[in-house]
């Protein structure tokens, strides 16, 4: 197996759903060679799509270049809650492709996208249950979730 797996990579739903930081490294650590080692251990895990919710689309013709499906769904740091239903919408049409695994990433993992994933596993009633939806995420990422994060589960529907 070559490539090199990204920082913080976690599956959210076994081979559906990932996250991770920003392929190649955040900031001034980027490095092209380790964004293409990571994009190579992506594919061999089965994930052919991407979704970035960073603010610009940083690696977008690397995606595309190595034949991964790209959505970009720019979210500040500062996301309001009502907002996150068209986060979640851009994330089913990531997910209706047949066969499709999609990685969701910002520069790092943060209440923010954890607090989504948890909030997505909701959405699509995988869990019912706000408060174990918390739970699971939590145990998931590895991570306490934070009041930002938890504001973005909704209750269910």
């Amino acid at each position: 197996m070559a490539g090199l797996e990204p920082r913080g990579f976690k599956w959210v739903i076994a081979g559906r759903l990932a996250i991770s930081e920003r392929i190649g490294g955040y900031g001034f650590q980027h490095r092209r060679v380790r964004r293409e080692e990571e994009i190579i251990w992506l594919a061999e895990q089965g994930i052919n799509t991407v979704l970035s919710l960073m603010p610009g689309n940083q690696n977008q013709a690397a995606y595309e270049g190595a034949t991964l499906r790209f959505f970009h769904f720019p979210i500040e740091d500062d996301l309001d809650p009502d907002e996150v239903d068209e986060v979640f919408q851009v994330l089913d049409d990531a997910l209706a492709q047949p066969g499709a695994s999609v990685l969701v990433h910002r520069e790092l993992i943060g209440d923010l996208l954890v607090g989504l994933m948890g909030g997505y596993l909701v959405h699509s009633g995988l869990v019912t249950d706000p408060v174990i939806a918390t739970s699971v995420i939590q145990e998931i990422s590895g991570r306490p979730l934070g009041p930002e994060g938890r504001q973005l589960i909704p209750t269910a529907t």
